[in-house]
Protein backbone atom coordinates (compact mmCIF):
# COMPACT_ATOMS: atom_id res chain seq x y z
CA UNK A 1 0.00 0.00 0.00
CA UNK A 2 1.70 3.51 -1.10
CA UNK A 3 2.67 5.63 1.58
CA UNK A 4 2.76 3.48 4.31
CA UNK A 5 5.72 4.34 6.79
CA UNK A 6 8.72 1.65 6.64
CA UNK A 7 10.91 2.34 9.26
CA UNK A 8 14.72 1.27 8.56
CA UNK A 9 16.59 1.19 11.76
CA UNK A 10 20.98 0.45 10.53
CA UNK A 11 23.86 1.65 12.01
CA UNK A 12 24.98 1.26 8.26
CA UNK A 13 24.13 4.47 6.39
CA UNK A 14 25.16 2.83 2.96
CA UNK A 15 22.65 0.30 3.67
CA UNK A 16 20.05 2.24 4.93
CA UNK A 17 20.28 4.96 2.03
CA UNK A 18 20.40 2.19 -0.77
CA UNK A 19 17.02 0.68 0.99
CA UNK A 20 15.78 4.03 1.45
CA UNK A 21 15.56 4.91 -2.51
CA UNK A 22 14.13 1.03 -2.97
CA UNK A 23 11.04 2.14 -0.48
CA UNK A 24 10.68 5.37 -1.82
CA UNK A 25 10.46 4.20 -5.64
CA UNK A 26 7.80 1.60 -4.10
CA UNK A 27 5.65 4.08 -2.86
CA UNK A 28 6.68 3.52 0.86
CA UNK A 29 7.55 6.54 3.02
CA UNK A 30 10.78 5.51 4.85
CA UNK A 31 12.43 6.40 7.93
CA UNK A 32 16.12 6.59 9.20
CA UNK A 33 17.55 5.55 12.34
CA UNK A 34 21.08 4.86 12.81
CA UNK A 35 21.38 3.84 16.52
CA UNK A 36 19.06 1.83 18.98
CA UNK A 37 17.65 4.43 21.10
CA UNK A 38 16.94 6.88 17.77
CA UNK A 39 15.02 3.89 16.50
CA UNK A 40 12.86 3.92 19.29
CA UNK A 41 12.03 7.28 19.66
CA UNK A 42 11.31 7.32 15.95
CA UNK A 43 9.03 4.04 16.36
CA UNK A 44 7.59 5.92 19.14
CA UNK A 45 7.01 9.46 17.11
CA UNK A 46 5.77 8.14 13.67
CA UNK A 47 3.95 4.63 14.13
CA UNK A 48 5.47 3.48 11.25
CA UNK A 49 3.61 0.08 9.42
CA UNK A 50 6.73 -1.78 9.90
CA UNK A 51 9.88 -1.97 10.86
CA UNK A 52 13.33 -3.10 9.52
CA UNK A 53 15.70 -3.67 12.41
CA UNK A 54 19.50 -4.64 12.19
CA UNK A 55 20.56 -6.42 15.56
CA UNK A 56 24.27 -4.94 15.81
CA UNK A 57 23.17 -1.33 16.80
CA UNK A 58 25.11 1.11 19.01
CA UNK A 59 23.32 2.53 22.34
CA UNK A 60 20.25 -0.23 21.95
CA UNK A 61 21.25 -3.46 20.54
CA UNK A 62 18.09 -5.05 17.93
CA UNK A 63 17.24 -7.36 20.22
CA UNK A 64 16.45 -4.81 22.95
CA UNK A 65 14.57 -2.55 20.47
CA UNK A 66 12.26 -5.55 19.21
CA UNK A 67 11.07 -5.98 22.61
CA UNK A 68 10.07 -2.65 23.22
CA UNK A 69 8.30 -2.37 19.74
CA UNK A 70 6.91 -5.81 21.12
CA UNK A 71 6.11 -4.40 24.32
CA UNK A 72 3.86 -1.23 22.44
CA UNK A 73 1.89 -3.52 20.18
CA UNK A 74 1.78 -5.93 16.67
CA UNK A 75 4.10 -3.64 14.04
CA UNK A 76 5.40 -5.68 12.08
CA UNK A 77 9.56 -6.55 12.72
CA UNK A 78 12.07 -8.02 10.02
CA UNK A 79 15.41 -8.70 11.79
CA UNK A 80 18.73 -7.66 9.74
CA UNK A 81 21.81 -9.09 10.74
CA UNK A 82 25.13 -10.14 9.35
CA UNK A 83 25.23 -13.29 11.37
CA UNK A 84 23.57 -16.35 10.19
CA UNK A 85 23.60 -18.51 14.17
CA UNK A 86 20.50 -20.65 14.37
CA UNK A 87 20.71 -18.93 18.23
CA UNK A 88 19.81 -15.56 16.71
CA UNK A 89 16.64 -17.17 15.02
CA UNK A 90 15.42 -18.41 17.94
CA UNK A 91 15.62 -15.72 19.67
CA UNK A 92 13.68 -13.74 16.92
CA UNK A 93 11.15 -15.88 17.03
CA UNK A 94 10.72 -15.65 20.84
CA UNK A 95 10.74 -12.12 20.88
CA UNK A 96 7.82 -12.09 18.08
CA UNK A 97 10.30 -10.87 14.57
CA UNK A 98 8.34 -11.64 11.80
CA UNK A 99 10.55 -12.03 9.03
CA UNK A 100 14.62 -12.30 9.23
CA UNK A 101 17.16 -11.50 6.75
CA UNK A 102 21.09 -12.24 6.85
CA UNK A 103 23.40 -9.81 5.03
CA UNK A 104 24.25 -9.19 2.42
CA UNK A 105 20.70 -9.57 0.99
CA UNK A 106 19.19 -8.27 -2.61
CA UNK A 107 17.38 -5.64 -2.20
CA UNK A 108 15.00 -6.68 -4.25
CA UNK A 109 14.18 -9.31 -1.73
CA UNK A 110 13.72 -6.98 0.81
CA UNK A 111 11.37 -5.33 -1.02
CA UNK A 112 9.76 -8.54 -1.56
CA UNK A 113 9.39 -9.62 1.87
CA UNK A 114 8.13 -6.40 3.17
CA UNK A 115 4.75 -6.57 1.05
CA UNK A 116 4.52 -10.09 2.01
CA UNK A 117 4.84 -9.44 5.80
CA UNK A 118 2.18 -6.44 5.50
CA UNK A 119 -0.02 -8.76 3.38
CA UNK A 120 0.18 -11.64 6.03
CA UNK A 121 -0.64 -8.32 8.57
CA UNK A 122 -4.47 -7.64 7.90
CA UNK A 123 -5.33 -3.97 8.50
CA UNK A 124 -7.54 -3.23 11.12
CA UNK A 125 -10.58 -2.04 9.48
CA UNK A 126 -10.50 -4.78 6.98
CA UNK A 127 -13.71 -6.48 7.15
CA UNK A 128 -14.40 -9.16 10.00
CA UNK A 129 -15.35 -12.05 8.44
CA UNK A 130 -11.77 -11.97 6.31
CA UNK A 131 -9.93 -12.50 9.93
CA UNK A 132 -12.42 -14.70 11.58
CA UNK A 133 -12.22 -18.50 12.56
CA UNK A 134 -15.43 -19.76 13.83
CA UNK A 135 -15.72 -23.45 16.14
CA UNK A 136 -18.18 -24.26 18.48
CA UNK A 137 -16.90 -22.47 21.33
CA UNK A 138 -14.06 -20.86 19.74
CA UNK A 139 -13.49 -17.35 18.02
CA UNK A 140 -10.45 -16.64 16.56
CA UNK A 141 -10.09 -13.14 15.65
CA UNK A 142 -7.11 -12.08 13.31
CA UNK A 143 -8.42 -8.23 12.83
CA UNK A 144 -8.79 -7.59 16.73
CA UNK A 145 -6.26 -10.06 17.45
CA UNK A 146 -8.64 -11.87 19.53
CA UNK A 147 -9.38 -15.41 20.84
CA UNK A 148 -12.90 -16.31 22.49
CA UNK A 149 -13.34 -19.50 23.94
CA UNK A 150 -16.85 -20.35 25.37
CA UNK A 151 -17.85 -16.97 24.75
CA UNK A 152 -14.82 -15.59 27.08
CA UNK A 153 -11.68 -13.36 25.94
CA UNK A 154 -8.76 -15.03 26.32
CA UNK A 155 -5.95 -13.46 26.64
CA UNK A 156 -2.86 -14.74 24.25
CA UNK A 157 0.24 -13.37 22.60
CA UNK A 158 0.21 -12.78 18.93
CA UNK A 159 2.14 -15.67 17.74
CA UNK A 160 -0.19 -17.86 19.75
CA UNK A 161 -3.16 -16.75 18.15
CA UNK A 162 -1.85 -16.63 14.19
CA UNK A 163 -0.91 -20.37 15.22
CA UNK A 164 -4.16 -21.37 16.07
CA UNK A 165 -5.43 -19.46 13.54
CA UNK A 166 -3.68 -21.05 10.97
CA UNK A 167 -4.17 -24.75 11.85
CA UNK A 168 -8.21 -24.11 11.90
CA UNK A 169 -8.26 -22.79 9.09
CA UNK A 170 -6.73 -26.04 7.58
CA UNK A 171 -8.85 -28.68 9.63
CA UNK A 172 -7.37 -32.12 9.66
CA UNK A 173 -3.96 -30.88 7.60
CA UNK A 174 -1.10 -32.18 9.63
CA UNK A 175 1.85 -29.74 9.14
CA UNK A 176 5.44 -30.10 10.05
CA UNK A 177 6.69 -27.95 12.88
CA UNK A 178 8.93 -26.25 9.82
CA UNK A 179 6.00 -25.28 7.60
CA UNK A 180 4.30 -23.73 10.60
CA UNK A 181 7.42 -21.54 11.10
CA UNK A 182 7.71 -21.36 7.42
CA UNK A 183 3.91 -20.43 7.46
CA UNK A 184 3.09 -18.33 10.58
CA UNK A 185 6.43 -16.58 11.67
CA UNK A 186 8.02 -16.36 8.26
CA UNK A 187 11.44 -17.82 8.73
CA UNK A 188 13.19 -19.35 5.85
CA UNK A 189 14.62 -21.51 9.43
CA UNK A 190 16.58 -24.77 9.96
CA UNK A 191 17.64 -26.51 13.26
CA UNK A 192 15.78 -26.43 16.72
CA UNK A 193 12.17 -25.62 16.35
CA UNK A 194 10.88 -26.42 20.04
CA UNK A 195 9.40 -23.02 19.83
CA UNK A 196 6.25 -24.37 17.96
CA UNK A 197 5.85 -26.88 20.68
CA UNK A 198 6.11 -23.96 23.09
CA UNK A 199 3.04 -22.16 21.68
CA UNK A 200 1.08 -25.59 21.19
CA UNK A 201 1.23 -26.14 24.90
CA UNK A 202 0.55 -22.72 26.27
CA UNK A 203 -2.66 -22.99 23.32
CA UNK A 204 -3.76 -26.17 24.45
CA UNK A 205 -3.95 -24.64 28.73
CA UNK A 206 -6.24 -22.10 27.48
CA UNK A 207 -8.29 -24.41 24.92
CA UNK A 208 -8.52 -27.25 27.92
CA UNK A 209 -12.24 -28.77 27.66
CA UNK A 210 -13.44 -25.81 25.78
CA UNK A 211 -15.29 -28.45 22.93
CA UNK A 212 -15.84 -32.23 22.01
CA UNK A 213 -16.00 -30.82 18.34
CA UNK A 214 -12.72 -30.18 17.95
CA UNK A 215 -8.83 -30.20 19.33
CA UNK A 216 -4.99 -29.62 19.06
CA UNK A 217 -3.83 -33.16 18.08
CA UNK A 218 -0.01 -34.08 18.18
CA UNK A 219 0.88 -35.94 15.41
CA UNK A 220 4.08 -38.20 16.39
CA UNK A 221 6.90 -37.75 14.66
CA UNK A 222 4.97 -35.66 12.43
CA UNK A 223 4.06 -32.27 13.72
CA UNK A 224 0.44 -30.70 15.03
CA UNK A 225 -2.68 -30.42 13.34
CA UNK A 226 -6.43 -28.86 14.18
CA UNK A 227 -8.59 -31.85 14.33
CA UNK A 228 -12.59 -31.16 13.76
CA UNK A 229 -15.07 -34.13 14.06
CA UNK A 230 -16.86 -34.57 11.29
Amino acid sequence: MANEKILIADDDKNICELLRLYLAKEGYEPLLAHDGEAAVSAFEREKPSLVLLDIMMPKLDGWEVCRRIRAAGQTPVIMLTARGETFDKVLGLELGADDYIVKPFDTKEVVARIKAVLRRCLPADAPAEDGVIRFDKLSVDLTRYELKVDGRTVDAPPKELELLHYLASHPNRVFTRDQLLDEVWGFDYYGDSRTIDVHVKRLREKLENASDQWSLKTVWGVGYKFEVKE
